[in-house]
């Protein structure tokens, strides 16, 4: 480790930022924290199939292990074949990757893998290998008594041995030595030939009765299968390798496995499709946080959102339920909606959402799919059930998924690499991301991540037609997609054209004052191109209820549409408008009132009515049981347009109140370990490693006339009086030379610095620290020693 270079150990960092977490003090920390199971197992979880397979065959060879025989383990004895010339050359790139990484060291003819990492690689009864090898001879026969294996070196025609260290090797030199293994498998029974077949791809484990048949003894006898306990038996790794050509593994994946263009478009064609989803995005989620201002759904005890409000919800948006579960994650994730935190807690849009809707359409758009990219919330879960049968809700608290991320960008960055307009096949992409992650790739997670990454990144317009849009590949490389996307979205428009069939057509996106008006006299009834609004009795009351007049609301037509306003429409609004407040409901518990008593024995005449508890006080004055808000929504469901009035008889305007959340934050990804440092990051622990190491390992010289002892041995800190500090500071401080140092910081953290002193005044010492290369200051009542360094140590 200490023999790498700057640019060495900075790929080291970069590959592995868990060795930064801290950062060590040295290079024997470093290398230290580098062995630990920990981080060896987060490495081989990110080494791709081929560097894996060949740390692999590295924990099955000899130890250490020359160049020549890896290279055998991964191509085979005769290394002839288009597959394995393919292995022969990506061997040295697999190899340097798994050297970056501090997973292999040694020269050519000594590579040796770190001993945690052969420990989790190796094969054992408990952990077979991936390469389906057994355990070698001197393994398996470890337990074996010497009269046992003298037995078997006589039956393989071995010379008998003076003991069973020698016999072992005997038999491991045969089983080694193709020749002799040929001569002795020739004598085989051809049962035997097909016990080993069985045996020799793995599991090398097999199961034999207390009266095995004649050719597992035959086998048994002369060690080409040996005991693993009572009732098994393991074909040993020597003979395993000698049977299949000398190859660790059955198939070796060298290269990655290409993802060729799928489908070819016209980019133009891709962008302008994608630009369609993505101003469909933005007004679905806009409409789905919208519907939640009043009466939100309320918090499960657990967290989440409960069913039959998930569906209520795709209803509202016209889509899938799986569909509104993305829409809803995606808006918490941009922090657009979340929970009020009240005592009847519910979801509601956040104060961000409003600033949200100020922003022109390409501005929204961006800022979902920024909050999409590294969001770790995974709504394709949403309805399984986890490891303990719980069923995973909506905005749950265990929908994070730390892998979405890397696999996303992942699945981004594999169609940013193929020719404009193209589409990848998702089988093919899966193979890819199974390639570069073999380990992780054991489990569906991750192909079903890219599944939905394509899925989600088409909805939302960042692929058109399955292809990367030109917006798209710029939130890949970290440019503001906006000034791409705006180009391609229609211009919002200040008018509708209303039809004879009481619609009303938009052909674009509405300015917001008139959609928001708008979306209350109407009801949206279709979305694509134009949007499709319908007037109906209810959506004209609704907008009367919001204290819209009728004379206001054929004005406001008048004003927006280009077309004359059909009769049937303006005969609508003023037939609702007539019978708006015909009916008053105030609170006596609450009553009915209306100048026209037939009408009043109508509604009593109605079976709907029986629940409403009325009964007549007057001639044009009904009583009822029922709460003056349960009593409107009676009467309106039973077909009438009643207004609620005030105590002094006026009609009351009930406008409805826009609830949000206090302000709260969008929710903060989990992080699939520590991040990847950047450039600085990596140059300034490269710098303290180094000077951590020089002050770990620096030669120093005992001050002249110490009676503190020896400097002491690398690692411990120096210790020398406050006399014998001062006078070495000064002392170096006028030389220009450096010095070791222990110091003591306020919190009692000690470390140890190398430092050229440049003044020394008013108990301070000031110089260049080259453990943390600056210039610092030093207070002088907390340095623990100081020694000189020889003079060639800086």
């Amino acid at each position: 480790m200490r023999a790498r270079d700057d640019a060495g150990l900075a790929a080291l960092l970069h590959a592995r930022p868990d060795l930064l977490s801290p950062v060590p003090g040295d290079v024997t920390q470093l290398a230290t924290r580098a062995g630990t199971r920990a981080s060896v197992v987060r490495a081989l979880d990110r080494l791709d199939r081929f560097a894996l397979q060949t740390a692999e065959a590295l924990a099955v060879a000899p130890d250490p292990c020359p160049y020549r025989v890896l290279e055998s383990l991964l191509t085979g004895e005769e290394g002839t074949t288009g597959e394995d010339n393919g292995a022969r050359a990506a061997l040295p790139r697999a190899l340097g990757t798994l050297r970056d990484q501090a997973l292999v060291w040694g020269g050519e003819d000594r590579l040796r893998l770190v001993r945690t990492a052969r420990e989790l690689l190796a094969p054992s009864a408990q952990r077979p290998s991936p390469t389906g090898l057994g355990p070698a001879v001197a393994e398996a026969t470890s337990g074996m008594s010497p009269t046992r294996i003298q037995e078997i070196v006589a039956a393989a025609g071995l010379p008998p041995t003076h003991d069973a260290v020698s016999a072992v090797a005997a038999l491991t030199a045969l089983f080694t030595d193709p020749e002799r293994m040929s001569a002795l498998l020739d004598e085989a029974p051809a049962e035997a030939h097909q016990v080993l077949g069985r045996l020799v791809w793995g599991p090398p484990y097999g199961e034999v009765t207390p009266n095995p048949t004649a050719p597992v003894r035959w086998l048994r006898d002369r060690g080409l299968l040996l005991p693993a306990s009572a009732r098994t038996v393991v074909l040993p790794r020597e003979v395993a390798l000698h049977l299949r050509g000398g190859l660790a593994h059955r198939n070796t994946a060298p290269v990655a496995p290409p993802v060729p263009p799928h489908r070819e478009h016209r980019p133009q064609l891709v962008d302008a499709n994608a630009a369609g989803q993505a101003l469909a995005a933005v007004s679905t989620v806009e409409e789905l946080v919208k519907s939640w201002e009043h009466a939100g759904p309320p918090v499960l005890r657990a967290g989440g959102l409960a069913v039959r409000d998930l569906k209520r919800a795709a209803a509202t948006v016209d889509t899938t339920e799986s569909a509104a579960a993305f829409w809803i994650e995606l808006a918490y994730a941009a922090g657009l909606l979340a929970s009020d935190g009240e005592a009847d807690e519910r979801f509601a849009p956040t104060p961000a959402f409003d600033e949200w809707c100020e922003l022109p359409p390409p501005g929204r758009w961006s800022a979902l799919v920024a909050a999409w990219l590294p969001a770790t919330r995974t709504a394709g879960l949403a309805g399984e059930q986890d490891g303990k049968g719980r069923t995973l809700s909506v905005l749950g608290p265990d929908l994070d998924r730390s892998a979405a991320p890397e696999v996303r960008r992942r699945v981004l960055e594999l169609l940013a690499d193929l020719p404009e307009g193209a589409s990848a096949d998702p089988e093919a992409l899966r193979e890819r991301l199974a390639w570069e992650r073999p380990v992780r790739g054991t489990s569906d997670l991750r192909a079903r991540l890219a599944h939905w990454t394509l899925t989600e990144a088409e909805v939302l317009g960042v692929t058109g037609r399955g292809a990367l849009s030109a917006f798209g590949r710029a939130l890949l490389e970290h440019r503001d997609p906006a000034p791409l996307l705006g180009p391609l979205l229609p211009e919002p428009v200040d008018h509708v054209l209303l039809q004879a069939d009481l619609t009303a057509v938009a052909p674009g996106p509405l300015r917001r004052p008139l959609g928001d008006t708008l979306g209350v006299l109407a009801d949206v009834e279709s979305k694509g191109g134009a949007t499709v609004y319908r007037f109906t009795p209810g959506s004209v009351r609704r907008a009367l209820d919001a204290g819209h007049a009728a004379a206001d609301l054929h004005a406001f037509l008048k004003e927006h549409s280009r077309t004359p306003v059909p009769q049937p429409l303006s005969y609508l609004i003023d037939d609702v408008a007539r019978r708006h407040g015909h009916l008053r409901v105030g609170s006596a518990s609450s009553y009915v009132r209306c100048d026209d008593d037939a009408m009043l024995d109508e509604i009593l005449a109605d079976k709907r009515s029986a629940s409403l508890g009325l009964r007549r006080l007057a001639p044009t004055v009904l009583a009822a049981q029922a709460e003056p808000t349960a009593l409107l929504d009676g009467l309106r469901a039973m077909g009438y347009a009643p207004a609620a009035e005030s105590r002094s008889g006026d009609v009351l305007v009930a406008r409805a109140h826009a609830h949000r959340t206090p302000a709260r934050s969008a929710p903060v990804p989990v992080p699939d370990g520590p991040p990847v440092p950047d450039a600085t990051l990596l140059g300034a622990a490269v710098r303290a490693i180094r000077a951590g190491d020089l002050a770990a390992t620096a030669v120093r010289k005992e001050p002249a006339g110490s009676s503190a002892g020896p400097a002491g041995a690398p690692g411990e800190l120096p210790r020398t009086s406050a006399a014998e500090t001062l006078a070495t500071v000064q002392a170096a401080a006028l030389t220009g030379s450096a010095v070791w140092i222990g110091y003591v910081n306020a919190d009692g953290a000690a470390s140890q610095r190398v430092i050229a002193p440049v003044r020394v005044e008013g108990g301070f010492v000031t110089g260049y620290d080259h453990t943390a290369d600056e210039v610092r200051t030093y207070a002088l009542h907390r340095i623990t020693g100081v020694a000189e360094l020889e003079e060639d140590q800086v």
